[in-house]
């Protein structure tokens, strides 16, 4: 009864969602912070006032949540961590970019497309530029639904084997791409490793590699201290960058990802949408998305707090003799000397606190650790302690 693509397909596994007990959840790189107070508000008003909005369908192109987006982006430079917050005589905070990540052109809402979370971008992305016919080249650990995209919708892989730091081996992803005559997709910074390409990197990549294929930076953890490539679009037409809510805008539950590229590309990924589903975001969750650029100065600040915990954390891993990549990200990829990482999961779980293991061969022995609130980390180091 069943087709032969659904008897080959591989579904992605989440961190898991407990329900027999209440545990601090350190194991989905979710945001420990709750979503800006002015969203609620936004949210809760937008529904009393508007009680029609919710029985007729919403905007197809979400074009004022589009706009809110590039105007963020242009106020932080897409790093909210190091964005400059500012509060004037009245109170009001407003938020400017750093000097290292200042756009130099003006984003806009025509270079923006919106989706039901970035999963669902990147499965557009996918189907939009690559195909069953050539190899799609990717590093050998990064974010584990490439695969499973991949084999939905049956383009084959060619993955390659990371440095011994954890890092992206750089020459070696743009030989496999060239001899493949592939397109490119990694994480940048990467998971689980964390590490990132500097702006750069990425750019030499994109001078060397073919212009005619397209290139993927997915950046969900950037506002946590990478670089972004978002300056490098104006250079390069093959550039597509995608980007979520549910890591540095505390916005998980509420699904929201986007992608950043040239007219062109957004277009065709619109024409992928709208071939499937005319209207995949709701009118809440594209008001809370509006609400939620405006107010970037707070989840800068939350961005902030979670670097430095951070951190914090990874100079205490180090002091506890454990194996630790530095991070650009909220989470930490940490190995014990004196277990393995199945037995480490575990003995943390016991003791109410989840973190995430991977099975996959090369880092069966790590964990990835999520950064909490510092009170939930000193909890955690509690427990590293005991081990």
């Amino acid at each position: 009864m069943l087709s032969t693509r659904m008897n080959n397909l591989h579904p992605y596994v989440p961190g898991e969602q407990p329900k027999d007990r209440i545990y601090i959840k350190l194991n989905a790189n979710e945001n420990p912070y709750p979503t800006c107070q002015n969203v609620i508000d936004r949210v809760c008003s937008f529904i009393k006032e508007n009680p029609m909005k919710l029985s007729l369908y919403p905007d197809p192109d979400s074009l004022s949540l589009h706009k809110a987006i590039a105007d963020m982006l242009n106020q932080t430079g897409g790093v909210l961590t190091r964005a400059v917050v500012k509060e004037d005589s009245d109170g009001k905070k407003t938020v400017t970019p750093s000097p290292q990540d200042k756009i130099p052109f003006e984003v806009t809402p025509e270079m923006i497309y919106t989706g039901n979370g970035s999963d669902e971008v990147l499965s557009f992305v996918f189907y939009a530029f690559f195909s069953s016919s050539e190899k799609l080249t990717l590093p050998e650990f990064t974010y584990s639904f490439y695969p499973v995209y991949a084999g939905f919708y049956d383009i084959p892989m060619q993955t390659v084997p990371m440095k011994d730091d954890w890092s992206i081996d750089t020459e070696k992803l743009l030989a496999e791409a060239k001899k493949n005559n592939s397109g490119i997709i990694f994480a940048n910074p990467n998971a689980p490793s964390g590490l990132g390409l500097t702006r750069n990197q990425v750019r030499e990549l994109l001078l060397k590699a073919n212009p005619e294929k397209i290139f993927v930076v997915d950046e969900a953890y950037c506002d946590f201290g990478g670089e972004s490539s978002i300056p490098l679009l104006k250079e390069f037409k093959n550039l597509v960058i995608v980007r979520t809510f549910s890591k540095s805008l505390c916005g998980a539950g509420q699904r929201l990802g986007f992608i950043v590229a040239n007219p062109e590309l957004v277009q065709a990924v619109t024409t992928v949408k709208n071939s499937l589903n005319h209207f995949p975001l709701d009118a809440v969750s594209q008001t809370a998305g509006e609400e939620a650029c405006k107010n970037a100065w707070y989840y800068a600040e939350c961005a902030r707090k979670v670097s430095e915990e951070r951190d914090s954390f990874v100079s205490f891993l180090k002091e506890k003799g454990w194996e630790v990549n530095p991070s650009q990200t909220n989470f930490v990829l940490a190995r014990c000397p004196k277990m393995g990482g199945k037995e480490v999961y575990e003995f943390i779980k016991k003791q109410g606190i989840l973190v995430r293991h991977f099975a996959t061969k090369g880092i069966e022995n790590y964990v990835r650790i999520t950064i909490g609130t510092k009170e939930q980390m000193n909890e955690l180091k509690k427990i590293i302690e005991m081990i």
